[in-house]
């Protein structure tokens, strides 16, 4: 891997890793060793659902290229469990039939998950279905949860979340025995991410000339890595590449279905309103848009928020709520500080009130909150109401 990008991730991600560990202590070890009570992982089948989802499935197939990594033989996905005599069952509590059953056999006891935020338990059954002698159950309160949980035990077998973007080196054992009764916390910090800012530097022509030399940009291939690096240091969200020099992220549609199948949330910087990027002529061009200028051209501005937003919808998301210049410079016409104040007030109620049409009687379960940057300093101090409703 280039070294201009391990510098890159090594800098900004070493500070991600440290900041978010999630698990509480309790016993989870692995083994090179077999001893009374381990489970042979490095014998399993890792057994998924389908009806899970695409994030679940999107792991269970990192974490048998890890045990691959780990023992120089991929584990075996499956989503049934005929002929398999060692389990690995991995999913959502709610999800996977496999884990509901057990469940409600009263075999595994996930009530630590229940009404969780990215939780996750993982226990050993003995004969825990016909046919089989044990299984190692990893259940998630959700799919970042269960994700977390694989990559929890990944880290315990060797495998580094840097194994890709920094080539670390994968401890080699010809087994991995594992015991488990382990139940992780509730991460302190709700939402931790990457936000990939001045990427003109190091990651986009890295992208442009190695990687998707196809795209000549960072596109979907690059988003899927760094994608799976944030969900293996246990993050949930990404604040894209947003310079003129990028391709802007919406753009290309394949971008957002791949943050999604890593359960990755997108946001934006603080002038991206509503995760619409105004720096680039592919999403703004005052050519045929004309300016971007709230006091002037407020139906125009409104119209591709609607249709971001619209777009955005069926994904998980965290919008910002703003209005500036284009890109990162300051709000546009000649106003003084009090009409800067009315304006940026009428713009997030009306980004606010058609969000809210958007999202119906969902609307008042997001969480709402008020980030405060240096540039708005005259913007407080004229008294803007800096409170979400």
């Amino acid at each position: 891997m280039k070294q201009v990008v391990k510098n890159i991730l090594l800098s900004v991600l070493c500070v991600a890793w440290a900041a978010t560990e999630v698990c509480a202590a309790d016993n989870l070890t692995v083994s090179d060793r077999e001893t009374k009570g381990s489970f042979l992982l490095s014998e399993a089948a890792v057994v998924y659902d389908e009806a899970d989802g695409v994030t679940v499935k999107t792991v269970a197939g990192l974490f048998a290229a890890d045990v691959g990594r780990v023992t120089g033989r991929g584990a075996v996905l499956r989503t049934d469990m005929e002929g398999v005599r060692w389990a690995f069952i991995f999913g959502t509590a709610g999800g996977n039939r496999y884990i509901r059953c057990l469940a409600e056999a009263g075999k595994i006891d996930v009530s630590p998950l229940k009404d969780g935020w990215e939780r996750f338990v993982v226990r050993q059954v003995e004969k825990p279905f016909p046919g089989v002698d044990e299984a190692l159950v990893i259940a998630g309160s959700d799919r970042r949860g269960a994700a977390y949980g694989a990559f929890t035990l990944s880290e315990k077998m060797g495998v580094s979340p840097f194994y890709w973007w920094a080539d670390v080196p994968v401890r080699r054992m010809d087994k991995v025995c594992v015991q488990a009764d382990y139940v992780s916390a509730t991460p302190s910090v709700r939402f931790r991410g990457i936000f990939l800012n001045d990427e003109g530097w190091g990651l986009n022509p890295w992208a442009a000339k190695t990687f998707e030399k196809e795209l000549g940009n960072i596109g979907p291939k690059t988003y899927a890595k760094v994608c799976e690096l944030i969900l293996r240091l246990k993050g949930n969200m990404l604040a894209p590449a947003m310079h003129t020099c990028s391709t802007p992220f919406y753009v290309n549609p394949e971008n957002k279905v791949v943050a999604d199948s890593f359960g990755i949330m997108i946001t934006t910087s603080h002038c991206e309103p509503l995760l619409f990027n105004n720096a680039s002529k592919l999403e703004w061009d005052t050519a045929t848009d004309g300016d971007w200028d709230y006091s002037k051209n407020k139906a125009t501005i409104l119209k591709k928020l609607d249709a971001r937003v619209r777009e955005a919808a069926p994904y998980e998301n965290v919008y910002t709520l703003a209005m500036r210049g284009l890109h990162d410079a300051g709000m546009r016409g000649d106003l003084t500080d009090d009409e800067k104040v009315r304006l940026l007030e009428e713009a997030i109620t009306d980004q606010r009130g058609f969000s809210q049409n958007m999202f119906g009687s969902r609307w008042r379960l997001f969480r709402r909150f008020s980030c405060l940057i240096r540039k708005h300093s005259t913007c407080m101090s004229a008294g803007f109401p800096f409170r979400m409703r």
